[in-house]
């Protein structure tokens, strides 16, 4: 049987042939597709046409999947907070990163050891943090995807060498950072053209705090950047003051633990819901499951700020260590 073709169809035919691009070739294709009549005749090459288009979309999806691939800095947020360690050569990021968590990042005592991130969970109680240890940052040259890496942290732990310059080492990162719109989110108020800007909580800490030794060179560092800066000393080479700053992270991040209880069952104490400060009952709802927020009649807490078991409203304001019960 004859396809008796119309003159659109080979109009969007002439298109699809002098189309440069696969969006505009499926565009034309499908135009082929609408003016198309619909009989036996036509039916084989029906069926020809949305083979090609299924192909031709199939390739895009393909495409831009490929390209995250490729990008070793597209890396996906995992645990209660992705924090990005940024600082210059050779003041301990790596070190800091293969001590906390389970990466193995490259280690050496020469400069631009790190070419790529390289993230690792570091445990914290009974949840994770996500450390990315990143390349060096360098006034010569910084790839894009890292800066784009760190404009999507949450957090940013700028590291310094406590025992070379870290005055100068903090005040070069930042004026590098400043330079791409990366701004420490406790300096917001001095910044008109808000918009423009990227804010994010950072943390300074000033590694090689080695021993008692040391201290000193900490006070005089710390009397320098007079109180513009959160801080924190730790020495990766020995351990000391590790686990204070795990500790200072989640503290910094505002996040909240807050555990699920099933009615008439124990709470799972084992692995916790973890919440921005200042979430509601509402809010960890939505996080156990999509649908309860909406469905949600009433919920129990246990908890510092109420007697066990209490009823509360949607909208109470969850702490710490929070265990609720959902009804819905």
């Amino acid at each position: 049987m004859s396809a008796n073709l119309p003159p659109d169809y080979y109009e969007a035919e002439k298109r699809y042939r002098a189309a440069k691009t696969v969006p505009e070739k499926i565009a034309h294709l499908e135009d082929m597709l609408t003016v198309m009549p619909k009989h036996k005749g036509t039916d084989k090459l029906r069926a020809g046409l949305r083979k090609r288009i299924s192909k031709l979309k199939t390739a895009i999806q393909s495409k831009k999947s490929l390209g995250k691939r490729d990008s070793v800095f597209q890396i996906d947020k995992e645990g209660a907070g992705q924090v990005a360690v940024v600082g210059p050569a050779n003041v301990g990021k790596s070190a800091l990163v293969a001590a906390l968590t389970n990466a193995n990042p490259e280690v050496a005592d020469f400069p631009l050891t790190t070419w790529k991130p390289t993230p690792g969970m570091m445990p914290v109680e009974n949840m994770q943090i996500q450390l990315v240890d990143t390349p060096p940052l360098n006034r010569d040259y910084v790839e894009p995807g890292l800066l784009d890496l760190i404009r999507r942290s949450d957090f940013i732990l700028l590291v310094v060498d406590l025992q070379t310059d870290p005055v100068q080492q903090l005040e070069e990162t930042i004026s590098l950072l400043e330079e791409h719109r990366i701004i420490p989110r406790h300096l917001q108020d001095r910044y008109a053209e808000q918009g423009l800007l990227k804010f994010i909580p950072f943390l300074v800490l000033a590694n090689k705090n080695d021993d008692e030794n040391t201290d000193e060179n900490l006070e005089i560092f710390r009397e320098l950047i007079n109180a513009d800066w959160p801080l924190c000393s730790a020495s990766v080479t020995n351990g000391r003051n590790l686990e204070l700053l795990k500790m200072t992270l989640v503290e910094r991040l505002k996040i909240i633990r807050v555990y699920s209880k099933a009615p008439g069952k124990e709470a799972d104490l084992t692995s916790p819901f973890v919440l921005k400060k200042g979430s509601t009952v509402e809010d960890f709802a939505a996080k156990v499951h999509k649908d309860f927020a909406e469905k949600l009649k009433l919920a129990k807490v246990w908890g510092q700020g109420v007697f066990d078991g209490q009823m509360v409203q949607r909208d109470y304001a969850l702490q710490d260590g929070d265990v609720v019960e959902l009804h819905i």
